[in-house]
């Protein structure tokens, strides 16, 4: 098969690193790619929301499959493109992809259909938020509605705080994404990443992951993208999954059908696991960066027949077999990240990491320059480590990192202290 993965992140290295293993796969593609992803794809230079661009790319290359990384290609509607042409794509409409791109569609439908969630309150307009601030009291979360690269989300502990977050949303800070806030109550508990593969009409789980959102050790500090995470979640048991995939999932994607919208990809739910039982924060319509480089690693079974069924329909048919051991993975990013921070650094020993067993690096902001590797963006490398326990994996994972040379990145030094405390 001739195979296109769209994006250059950390998340699309690893979708083409497991692709690569698969032997369907004749010819890997990557759209824009990275210098990590050129040692198993040819990296070709088109912008991940160009739609025209890899359309028209996919067509003349006969593409048998476009799988989309990021979640700005998926509201700029490529999966629809694709298909409109006769391409297939893994990864849901633009209209499926709703439930990510817009929380409070996210909400209503979970509102609607009564999957548990926090409770919450919708607003277009700034002082009647701040009102419901002030009314509800701290500690209270404030989210931008849109898509804000995973930083338009604050826990506020106070209620300054909390309206400082409306203040940013309404001022742009956020663009578009914050022309509405949702904000909602303050649930307690340990937060699971939760992964369903979807075709439309039936989900079949993808394993879980714990994920870091803030930048420094203890949990402290702002929120990023992700500075690491660890699969599996040791709370999600057949059980746990099961009441999942009952309760959540399954009720989420029989009224994406019925709503004429229906849910083909990845859904990526992030939850709660309150006292009262797994609670919805958000859904992403894509694989998390960076619970995919420590999910896939795991999985024993070949993942390109996997996303083809997904896309085509079959799921209900279909099963996958999981490694036992664990991943952890931990996040090499620029110093100042998530602020502002310098591009251009050389990184070095990246083959060293690769080469400790058990140790696989994936890059997410890196870029060939002669026979160098540099540093092209905040979040830059992800080291993952795998081992039959997760503290082996975490020891692989830091051994990985020792051998690397790159004095301006920084990386948290407490992945998984969660789960192993």
């Amino acid at each position: 098969m001739r195979v296109l993965v769209v994006g250059s992140g950390g998340r699309e290295h690893a979708l083409v690193w497991s692709i690569a293993a698969s032997p369907l796969a004749t010819e890997i593609y990557c759209a824009p790619g990275n210098a990590g992803i050129a040692e198993d794809a040819i990296c070709v230079p088109i912008q991940a929301t160009d739609v025209d661009g890899l359309v028209s790319f996919a067509q003349k290359e006969r593409i048998d499959l476009v799988v989309i990384g990021p979640e700005a290609a998926l509201a700029a509607g490529l999966a629809d493109a694709l298909e409109a042409e006769g391409l297939l794509a893994f990864g849901p409409s633009a209209k499926a992809t709703e439930i990510e791109s817009s929380k409070g569609f996210m909400k209503d439908l979970c509102a609607r259909i009564g999957v548990p969630t926090a409770a919450y309150k919708r607003f277009d307009d700034r002082e009647k938020a701040a009102a419901y601030v002030r009314d509800e009291g701290a500690p209270i979360v404030v989210k931008a509605d849109g898509l804000a690269a995973g930083k338009g989300v604050v826990v506020a502990q106070t209620v300054e705080e909390a309206l400082k977050a409306i203040d940013a949303c309404f001022d742009g800070s956020f663009g578009d994404a914050g022309a509405e806030v949702v904000i909602e109550e303050c649930l307690v508990g340990d937060e699971v990443s939760f992964f369903a593969l979807v075709d439309g009409q039936d989900a079949l789980p993808f394993s879980s992951a714990q994920d870091h959102k803030r930048a420094f050790d203890g949990d402290i500090g702002p929120n990023t993208g992700g500075m690491g995470a660890y699969s599996p979640a040791p709370m999600m048991t057949e059980e746990m999954t099961e009441t999942v995939m009952s309760e959540i999932i399954r009720p989420v994607v029989e009224a994406m059908k019925d709503d004429g919208r229906p849910f083909k990809g990845i859904l990526f739910a992030g939850l709660m696991m309150t006292d009262s039982g797994p609670k919805v924060i958000e859904f992403n319509a894509r694989f998390g960066d960076p619970e995919t480089q420590a999910i896939l690693p795991r999985l024993r079974s070949d993942f390109l027949p996997a996303l083809v069924v997904a896309a085509e329909g079959g799921l209900k048919h279909f099963d996958l077999r999981w490694k036992t051991e664990s991943c952890l993975t931990v996040v090499m990013a620029a110093k100042g990240y998530p602020g502002s921070y310098e591009k251009g650094s050389i990184i070095r020993n990246i083959e060293a990491a690769n080469a400790i067993k058990g140790v696989t690096v994936f890059h997410a902001g890196t870029v060939q320059a002669d026979d160098n590797i540099l540093s092209a963006g905040g979040r830059v490398l992800a080291v993952t480590g795998e081992g039959q326990e997760l503290k082996d994996a975490r020891d692989l994972a830091y051994s990985g990192i020792e051998s690397i040379d790159w004095p301006e990145g920084f990386w948290r030094k407490d992945i998984g202290h969660r789960a192993l405390k």
